[in-house]
């Protein structure tokens, strides 16, 4: 393969093939990293147009397993369907490249990312939107902005930039930006366990170990929360790193820039004497369909307004006016907010919505909590199972399977905005907001050995059901009586800009979302945050502004917190959750807790409706159960029996005469148990001189009867009917 292009950005070198690929697209590019081969195509249909209002964009990033040496998994040896993480790359490079086309752009396009080679310390998601923006680029359509990726670290304190997958593995931090050379366009953030943690899972059940050191060191590292100002150093700098990436790109892309043709862009701009009629005459109508804040309320009330005008002034075109009515609703919104500091539904800009908060309302269900804030509700479930349990996945860089024990499952049906269409599998955006309340969560969560479900039901939603879906998340934890480092609450943060004049409103609406210039979700403690993920509508935003909005959102969640906190005390526990118990006996004692053939532990399991798993040489013990009185019975009879000291076996000779009882009769003789927990085999030949029919005519259970010890055969001991005295 000839490259092109030879491109050096931090810790890695990109070389581009332009010219000898997949020439019938429009544009495609060849990035090769390492051992690591990307193909991006893109492809624009220049005779269809879709309805205004919305950029037919659709990418797809495609992970071909052949790319590491393996064959798919499942009956069919072919790939299928995507996975959750080609799923999610798919919508980041989606979400990165969608502002750079111009407003009322309407031809469809497809951008295809395929990974053909696949290095085990490559990141795909960096690759693939770097190769994707190369083959826009490139192309013949009219956008000459490329964009690029960063990816920022946080290992053992010192801060890295583009790590490797292993040590990002071993991060604090997994920060991801896409920006051109001038503006952020795209954020991605979240905090991480490290390696240390997973290490000191262990410390919570080594006897050598102080319980409230333990708990207080994972606490310590498991809180991983970055603090506001730390946050936007680290996005300066990044910012930096991406405008000397982009820099480079732009003049190696330049002299393999295909001759353009003129985008065909519909008109987008409403007709200013329709929008003139509607301010003179129905200021007072879109005021009143803006206080309808359920957005099918809102709905009804423009189409009515629509048809009012259009029975008067019947020679209106009704598409221009559908557009004219909605460009001075937008105005109306952003006006309220920047001349008055006010809202449509009238509340302060760092106002947040009344929240309520009820705990365990399904009785059959291991914890739940019905999270209601302002007109988003979100009913979010948890489940609790075992090992077992975990979600099986295997990524293209992944050299064996790996066990998700933490799982968040987003659902949004269409009654929950009063859509009349049916309930379908998650798309991109259902799996994109449950992974982000699953990683605003997972930093704070402790239920080492335990595989636990949270599913957030979505039934009504008026802005930010995936923050909605982070607070119900975390009460649902805390119904379920699970140990977390913090408390954790999520908030949707808005912007309202004209000019040099800029308002951040917290708490945003789907309204303010629609007719604002950001949606940037923040989730977190009081102390800081865990999870982050921001879009932005404008060309780019400020540090400082950006640096208002954090703070501003930090004061939203301190604000949340304490509401949960209050909701937290009144929980009470369902009688249907299971109970779970981690502690550690000496090894030395776990044969007694098994007993003899494993008699001891299962008597344990019966009685008290529990499994119990048993590190014999850590002797670290898991005992779980439907009920928690069962798991705390269970615990205690482990500990009464490792308590007691242990005797020491007697040894025992050929010969030797010993008093035992009768444990149990058998049809060919009896099981004696001699001093010291020792069974032997008194067989039936054994038990008399004389010849005997059936061993219950001459013996009977606890009975006492003197032995004699005939022979060992390895761990069994043979008996025989020790002589009259």
């Amino acid at each position: 393969m000839d490259y092109d292009v030879l491109v050096a950005v931090e810790n890695r070198t990109e070389e581009y093939a332009l010219t000898s690929v997949a020439r019938q697209a429009n544009g495609s590019a060849w990035l090769k990293a390492g051992n690591t081969v990307v193909l991006a195509t893109v492809v624009i249909d220049e005779t269809e147009f879709v309805e205004e209002g919305f950029l037919p964009l659709t990418v797809q990033y495609i992970e071909k397993a052949y790319a590491a040496g393996k064959i798919p998994g499942g009956f069919i040896k072919r790939e299928a369907k995507p996975s959750d993480f080609e799923t999610l790359t798919s919508r980041i490079i989606d979400r990165s490249l969608r502002p750079l086309f111009p407003k009322g752009f309407a031809n469809p396009v497809q951008i295809t990312v395929m990974v053909l080679s696949a290095d085990e310390d490559a990141d795909l998601q960096v690759l693939g939107l770097n190769a994707a923006s190369a083959a826009l680029y490139v192309s013949d359509i009219d956008i000459d902005i490329p964009v690029s990726a960063v990816r920022v670290a946080k290992v053992d304190g010192e801060v890295l930039f583009n790590p490797t997958l292993p040590q990002l593995k071993n991060s604090t931090l997994d920060l991801f930006l896409a920006g051109t050379e001038s503006d952020l366009l795209m954020i991605e953030m979240r905090v991480q366990g490290s390696v240390e943690t997973e290490l000191l899972d262990t410390m919570m059940v080594d006897p050598l170990v102080d319980p409230a050191l333990a708990a207080e060191t994972i606490a310590r590292y498991r809180s991983n929360a970055m603090g506001e100002d730390d946050f936007i150093v680290l996005l300066s700098e990044a910012q930096q790193l991406l405008a000397t990436a982009n820099s480079s790109y732009a003049k190696a892309f330049a002299p393999f820039k295909k001759e353009t043709f003129k985008l065909t862009c519909i008109a987008a701009e409403p007709d200013e004497h329709l929008m003139a009629y509607v301010r003179e005459h129905h200021s007072d109508d879109i005021a009143a369909a803006i206080a309808q804040m359920a957005r099918t309320e809102r709905s009804t009330a423009l189409r009515n307004l629509r048809k009012k005008i259009l029975d008067a002034e019947p020679e209106f075109d009704e598409h221009a006016l559908k557009k004219a009515i909605e460009a001075v609703k937008r105005e109306t919104v952003r006006t309220q907010v920047l001349q008055t500091q006010t809202r449509a539904d009238g509340r302060r800009l760092d106002e947040v919505r009344p929240i309520s908060i009820l705990t365990n309302v399904l009785p059959s269900v291991h914890s739940s909590c019905l999270f209601t804030r302002g007109q988003t509700q979100a009913l979010v479930t948890l489940t609790i199972g075992g090992n077992k349990d975990a979600q099986m996945y295997e990524e293209l860089t992944d050299s064996s399977a790996q066990y998700e024990s933490f799982m968040v499952h987003y659902n949004f049906p269409g009654f929950s905005v009063g859509e009349a269409s049916p309930v379908q599998p998650p798309r991109r955006r259902e799996l994109g907001h449950g992974n982000l309340a699953k990683r605003a969560l997972e930093p704070v969560l402790e239920a080492p050995g335990q595989t636990v479900r949270l599913v957030s039901e979505i039934l009504e939603s008026n802005g930010s059901s995936s923050m909605a879906t982070v607070c119900g998340g975390y009460m649902a934890l805390k119904a379920a009586d699970l140990d977390t480092a913090d408390p954790i609450a999520g908030v949707a943060m808005g912007l309202v800009s004209e000019g040099d004049l800029h308002m951040v409103l917290t708490d945003i609406t789907g309204l303010e979302d629609h007719d604002g210039d950001m949606d940037f979700k923040v989730a977190g403690s009081k102390e800081g945050i865990t999870a982050l993920q921001m879009d932005i509508k404008l060309g780019g935003i400020s540090l400082e502004l950006l640096k208002t909005a954090l703070y501003q959102a930090k004061a939203g969640r301190a604000h949340i917190i304490d509401i949960m906190a209050d909701a937290e005390n009144k929980i009470e526990l369902s009688e249907e959750l299971p109970g779970s118990d981690f502690f550690s006996i000496d090894p030395d004692r776990v044969a007694d807790v098994i007993g003899q053939a494993g008699k001891t532990i299962r008597e344990i399991i019966e009685k008290f409706e529990v499994a119990i798993d048993i590190d014999k040489k850590a002797g670290n013990v898991k005992v779980t159960g439907k009920n928690r009185e069962g798991v705390k019975g269970a615990r205690e009879h482990i500990e009464q029996i490792v308590s007691v000291p242990k005797m020491e076996k007697p040894e025992y000779h050929v010969g030797d005469i010993v008093k035992g009882r009768v444990k149990k009769i058998v049809d060919f003789g009896a099981f004696i148990e001699l001093p010291g927990g020792v069974d032997g085999l008194l067989h039936i030949s054994k038990i008399s001189d004389s010849h005997v029919r059936n061993v219950s005519d001459v013996l009977s259970e606890g009975d006492d009867i003197d032995v004699e010890i005939l022979e060992f055969k390895g761990t069994k001991i043979s008996l025989g009917r020790a002589p009259a005295a």
